[in-house]
């Protein structure tokens, strides 16, 4: 398909003549409206008006199709020409017109002194305003040969209501978004740089132990069965926590294409705490750490997706397990609050650092207790807990002391 044509010109050039039609026409209508002349003397008026016009809209349409405007050095310079041509043209309708009109020598010659006058003052003033003008156009430029040296956070200052003020305020959003993106850049440069790192220690370390009980059997090494199934039981204990980390590098995928995809209904909230309350109650006994859960009377049906929710649930659950020392205590409770629901995993463990709180939830972060405890050994558990949250329309948080305990809490739309 052909592109469509420029349609400019034409209209500049309709708008040119048109222009020049209309103060014609109201020129003689003031001429007539205040002197009342004989029609010979409004015909002659009418004669010199259009032969003056017709070499304005000439030399005007000329300049433009000579490209005035484009061969000029700067905005300035082209502004100025501008007001030298109007200013000249002026001078020229005038003076013709007078000339034609037979003034006295006298006369002309003081009109001529005049018009020369009022020329220049124009042409002095047009060149103050083009200035200014100019210099505004400049510091676009400046702005914008910054946002190409790698400046994006360069601004114009964008007052005044018209079109370079608005083409300012353009520029600034372009420059917003393009500081907005190249940040996001750098933290998915980061994260990709964290990636390697987390696959290089997370993965390896699981496969060069599942390698080892398999080479240990395949050679013979060990001969007792009751050790060999030790080792067949180790190996597959391998294979599972290599299966974890490969599930969260796939959920996290999902949350880098867009979101983690739900299954929604309505569904029991008591019985996903039970559940997770019997999933880890053994590893507690074995803690020697209590562990309980309650949830409000009326709190169900809650619509979730059970499965994902399960797994934020057993994420901050094991979490909390994993640092409460003996005696300690882990609760999961679910209550009804305006709109929705609460669920609050508290411990009574180490509690978090400071300076980690802001950071627990953003991937492959690892402070000095985040990597054991809040990011599951890579970074991911919190980040993934709340890119499901936060996929129910839901928000996590926390709150922690240190030597005292951490509370995790999940707010839910009913």
């Amino acid at each position: 398909m052909n592109p469509e044509p420029d349609r400019k010109p034409i209209s500049r050039t309709f708008l040119l003549s048109s222009g020049i039609v209309l103060v014609l026409l109201i020129t003689l209508a003031v001429f007539y409206g205040l002197m009342r002349p004989p029609m010979s003397d409004l015909e002659h008026m009418a004669q010199f008006l259009s032969f003056t016009a017709l070499i304005s809209a000439a030399a005007g349409y000329g300049a433009y199709r000579l490209g005035w405007l484009e061969r000029a050095a700067s905005l300035r310079w082209s502004l100025v020409g501008t007001y030298l041509l109007a200013s000249g043209l002026t001078f020229l309708n005038v003076w013709l017109t007078a000339r034609l009109m037979f003034a006295s020598e006298h006369d002309l010659l003081l009109a001529t002194i005049l018009l020369l006058f009022a020329g220049g003052i124009a042409v002095m003033l047009g060149g103050f305003f083009a200035n200014a003008l100019a210099e505004r156009v400049a510091r676009l430029e400046k702005a914008a040969r910054a946002i190409a040296g790698g400046h994006l956070a360069a601004r114009v200052a964008d007052s005044g209501r018209d079109e370079i003020a608005a083409l300012a305020q353009a520029f600034n959003q372009m420059a917003g978004r393009l500081e907005v993106v190249d940040q996001q850049q750098k933290q998915l440069d980061a994260l990709r740089r964290d990636l390697v790192a987390w696959a290089g220690h997370d993965l390896r370390t699981p496969l060069s132990s599942i390698r080892l009980l398999v080479e240990a059997l395949a050679d013979g090494i060990v001969e007792d069965p009751q050790t060999a199934q030790q080792y067949l039981l180790q190996a597959r204990k391998e294979v599972d926590h290599l299966s974890e980390l490969v599930e969260d590098l796939f959920q996290v995928s999902q949350l880098d294409a867009g979101g983690i995809p739900l299954h929604l209904e309505p569904a029991s909230l008591s019985d996903l705490i039970s559940d997770t309350l019997e999933s880890f109650s053994g590893l507690a006994g074995r803690q020697s750490v209590t562990l309980e859960g309650s949830a409000e009377a009326g709190i169900d049906p809650v619509r979730m997706d059970v499965q994902r929710m399960g797994r934020v649930l057993n994420n901050l659950t094991g979490n909390a397990l994993r640092h409460t020392p003996a005696g300690g205590k882990v609760s999961i409770h679910a209550a009804l609050a305006l709109g929705g629901v609460i669920i609050t995993v508290s411990d009574s463990g180490e509690g978090i650092a400071p300076q980690d709180l802001p950071h627990i939830f953003e991937r492959f972060y690892r402070g000095d207790k985040a990597r054991s405890r809040f990011s599951g050994g890579a970074g991911l558990g919190l980040a993934i807990a709340r890119g499901i949250v936060e996929a129910h329309g839901g928000t996590i948080s926390v709150q922690s002391e240190p030597g005292i305990g951490t509370v995790f809490t999940c707010i839910l739309p009913k």
